[in-house]
């Protein structure tokens, strides 16, 4: 069948599926108080269903009073269970997946379930829908002329008990239907492969001489594949390669600091970036109009969202609140319950509406990653809004940063030690770092009223990190790819001095 024929009906197919999200677009609460009644009903029988008496849930009121919220540490040991073969503990079909991922208090991995259900109805169907709302808003669009360049996690999938982890990356490719691994490339073996410095020149080799229009992965990783790909081939730019390029998926970290390093390498005004919002507990949204960083919350892929107001986060007051309570400007923390059996689980990011009809939203951080240590309340979105102006006003790149605090000994007051690592560093680091803590005073009102006269914030103190410090700091901890990254912010000293160390040791 001819390319274009090809890319016709495979277009058809996926813009037919706007209508399927008019229903909790126009009727979002309802959709979202069916689906979890749906949810309960279908888990009434398994062991957290009994223990919580699920069937007696008849109102939202209910199910808020009746069942804790919880963080990954409170059902490990059924988690546990779940990855030696014990059937219907959280839901009731077989649990044979787990996504694998960092960020326990604990510092060992997580593991996810992923439930059948899940995998067809969350994250494909968010795929499908991507693809859909993508090709809508292009109408000349000529993305399955050729082929997605997909990016995903360094870990190979391992084997036990009758189940299997890995990357939620290479799950979904390990599982991925036979229409997305038509226009996918790289193959499945090279996309699996484990080995991250391995598998770059594979990669390479394997789609710099395909027709590539699409790319798809974490921003951080995407632009060190096709940096790779530009020293390799010579050419200027991106588009040189790959001419019929025209749309980059993104999710997994702010893009906020990589935009201008992917258009310094792609040149092209036309060229799309749409951001999505995964993670491995599920695919909660997607960016739904051009040159837009809001992103449409997926109401019907088997999830149910409740929200935490941060201003009662970690209280005794904390409670959590429906769709229908939230407010547009407020920062969240988002609790979900799944069709992989996740019931009021804490997901560990937070968020805010900037719209409620539809329901629009940003990712504004991490409730772990966020330093709070003066009572200054800075989170990611902040730091990234005041690091991207400083950095354009000086006229430099910034590849990777991180920031701890400076705690207050005796009289000497607290401060903020940031370390960046800069792709052309500023000419003068004292007005760069002035530059900074302007513009963080001015995006955020507590960090301001601690830095006034010094009351309780010291100026912040700043590192050049040495080129390839985050990289080298990630392969020693064998986090290469996938959706690895160093926190960004964070309320101990832990990966300053970790980096600072390392930095100490680089020649």
């Amino acid at each position: 069948m001819p390319i274009q024929i090809i890319h016709n009906v495979a277009s058809w197919f996926l813009k037919k599926r706007i209508h399927q999200m008019e229903l909790f677009l126009k009727y979002p609460h309802e959709v979202q108080n069916e689906l979890l009644f749906q949810l309960l009903d279908i888990a009434k029988d398994t062991e957290y269903g009994k223990t919580h008496d699920f069937k007696s849930i008849k109102t939202y009121k209910d199910f808020n009073e009746r069942l804790p919220i919880v963080t990954y540490e409170d059902i490990y040991d059924k988690i546990e269970q779940s990855r030696q073969g014990v059937s219907n503990i959280f839901w009731p079909t077989p649990i044979k997946m787990f996504a694998k991922s960092s960020g326990t208090t604990n510092a060992k991995s997580k593991f996810i379930p992923l439930s059948q259900e899940a995998l067809e109805d969350n994250h494909y169907a968010a795929s499908k829908d991507l693809l859909c709302m993508y090709l809508n808003n292009n109408k000349d669009s000529k993305l399955f002329v050729g082929k997605g360049l997909r990016l995903g996690g360094s870990k190979e999938i391992y084997h036990n008990n009758g189940t299997s982890f890995g990357d939620l990356s290479a799950l979904l490719i390990d599982n991925m239907p036979l229409w997305a691994s038509f226009s996918s490339t790289p193959s499945n073996s090279v996309s699996l492969m484990g080995d991250w410095e391995q598998k770059m020149p594979a990669i390479i080799n394997e789609t710099v001489e395909q027709n590539v229009t699409s790319l798809a992965g974490v921003p951080s990783w995407m632009l060190v594949l096709l940096n790779e790909i530009l020293e390799k081939t010579g050419a200027k730019h991106i588009k040189e390669i790959w001419p019929d390029l025209e749309v980059y998926f993104h999710g997994g970290v702010s893009f906020d600091p990589y935009l201008n390093q992917y258009q310094n390498i792609i040149l092209d005004d036309k060229f799309k970036y749409y951001e999505i919002y995964n993670a491995s507990e599920g695919f909660f949204a997607v960016q739904d109009q051009n040159d837009s960083k809001d992103l449409l919350l997926m109401l019907n892929y088997g999830i149910f969202y409740e929200f935490i107001p941060m201003d009662v986060y970690g209280r005794e007051t904390e409670k959590a609140i429906g769709l229908e309570a939230v407010e547009i400007g407020k920062n969240y923390a988002m609790i979900i319950t799944t069709n992989s059996g996740l019931w009021r689980y804490k997901i560990g990011d937070t968020i805010r509406f900037t719209s409620t009809n539809p329901y629009r939203i940003r990712v504004t951080g991490r409730t772990k990653h966020h330093i709070n240590v003066f009572g200054e309340e800075l989170i990611i979105e902040n730091a990234e809004d005041a690091l991207k102006k400083a950095a354009l006003k000086h006229d430099v790149e910034i590849v990777d940063y991180t920031v701890g605090p400076i705690f207050m000994d005796g009289k000497d007051k607290g401060a903020h030690e940031w370390i960046i690592e800069f792709k052309k560093i500023p000419k003068s680091l004292d007005d760069f770092r002035q530059s900074l803590d302007d513009n963080l005073r001015k995006v955020n009102s507590d960090y301001d009223a601690k830095r006034h006269q010094d009351t309780t914030l010291k100026m912040l103190k700043l590192h050049v990190a040495k080129s390839g410090l985050f990289y080298t700091w990630l392969k020693n901890n064998e986090k290469l790819g996938g959706q690895h990254k160093i926190p960004r912010l964070s309320n101990e000293r832990k990966y300053v001095e970790e980096l600072l160390s390392l930095q100490n040791k680089m020649t």
